[in-house]
């Protein structure tokens, strides 16, 4: 059954604790703190088995080989990402006398959805989607990388292929919530306005999490290499200091704040949240078909991107057009900034709603 490769290993899913998270408000208000903290145990999906995107691509090769002509690189990549490099030096600039309401409002609004679309163009880079050769992908990963102030560029790959080979598996993929914050968030929280404000500042600084948890789960896949010697002398030497030289400190923190709320509570920054999060019980990869992706490389296109990692951004439409029988009937998510408010707001919603696993690769992987 075609439809049913989105949710195989899904279907096996189960609760490691099967205690029950309530209904809501209601089911709180009784409650002691001990209760509650009892009830939240380890609420992380388990599943076994490998991740299950290899698997569907295969077979959606077996019926559409024609994809094979969508791999390969994308031309318009490298010229998206000048356009966006270009429109952030020239916001830093133009808003240097703006006051202070108005300054905010371009970060937010302007910044930091630049700096999210370079974020996603890193991304795209880090699959060498933008050129052939694997040096200019890195090239023009960097380049993407100085409105964002702080070198992450080279640091990036090594954790996102993880995340594609072992998706879900304990330890390995860094995309996942640790147990300390999850605990922290949700396993701590006494009810239900609790656990609300404490996603709700998570989802505010969720930055800092994506930015330092790789590392310390997995400082092994650091690579004190020259590439990032390079990362970070090129940043910091070709862009950071002449901002700082030309624009003053404002210019710097315009930079900075676009950063930061781009992965803050941001309407791209949903997309963190609607990959992966289990949100019906079904299945582990969730794509999105709206019109956020303009801005996003298309990286709603999630399953299609997990099947197909060496898909660029702009062909990523054409796979669901050409295999419609195994995308369009999996669970979607409608809307990125929904589903932070959805989030935020419901109480069966947090850090452990995620699936985890250890295939027998991780194992072997780990040992």
């Amino acid at each position: 059954d075609k439809f049913a490769w989105g949710s195989r290993r899904a279907h096996r899913f189960e609760r490691q604790n099967t205690m029950g998270r309530g209904s809501g408000k209601g089911s709180r208000k009784a409650e002691s703190k001990g209760d509650a903290a009892e009830r939240r145990a380890d609420f992380f999906f388990r599943a076994e088995g490998p991740e299950p995107h290899a698997a569907r691509k295969l077979e959606i090769l077996k019926v559409h080989p024609e994809i094979k002509q969508l791999f390969g690189p994308e031309p318009m990549t490298k010229w998206t990402v000048l356009g966006t490099v270009a429109l952030q030096v020239g916001m830093a600039w133009l808003t240097l006398e703006w006051s202070w309401p108005a300054y905010l409002a371009a970060v937010y609004i302007v910044g930091a959805t630049a700096n999210h679309s370079l974020f996603l163009a890193i991304h795209e880079l880090s699959h060498n989607l933008g050129f052939k050769d694997v040096a200019h992908n890195k090239y023009l990963a960097m380049f993407a990388n100085f409105p964002i102030f702080i070198a992450y560029s080279i640091t990036f790959k090594p954790y996102h292929m993880e995340h594609h080979r072992y998706q879900g598996d304990d330890g390995i993929d860094t995309d996942i919530p640790t147990a300390l914050e999850a605990w922290m968030v949700t396993g701590s929280a006494t009810g239900y306005i609790d656990h609300t404000i404490r996603k709700a500042v998570f989802m505010f600084g969720q930055i800092f999490a994506y930015a330092f948890r790789p590392m310390l789960v997995k400082p092994d896949l650091m690579n004190y290499d020259g590439w990032l010697l390079m990362n970070w002398v090129v940043q910091i030497c070709l862009f950071d200091i002449p901002v700082i030289y030309c624009l003053g400190l404002n210019g710097a923190l315009y930079f900075l704040l676009s950063t930061f709320f781009a992965g803050s509570i941001h309407p791209t920054a949903g997309h963190f949240l609607a990959e992966h999060y289990v949100t019906e019980g079904k299945t582990e990869t969730y794509s999105y078909y709206g019109p956020l992706n303009m801005l996003a490389y298309n990286v709603g296109y999630h399953n299609e991107h997990h099947d197909f990692p060496n898909i660029a951004w702009r062909n990523l439409p054409k796979v669901r057009e050409m295999a419609p029988e195994f995308y369009n009937d999996l669970p979607q998510c409608k809307s990125w900034p929904g589903i932070i408010i959805q989030y935020i707001f419901d109480d069966n919603l947090s850090p452990y709603s995620r699936v985890k696993t250890q295939s027998g690769q991780a194992k072997t992987k780990a040992s």
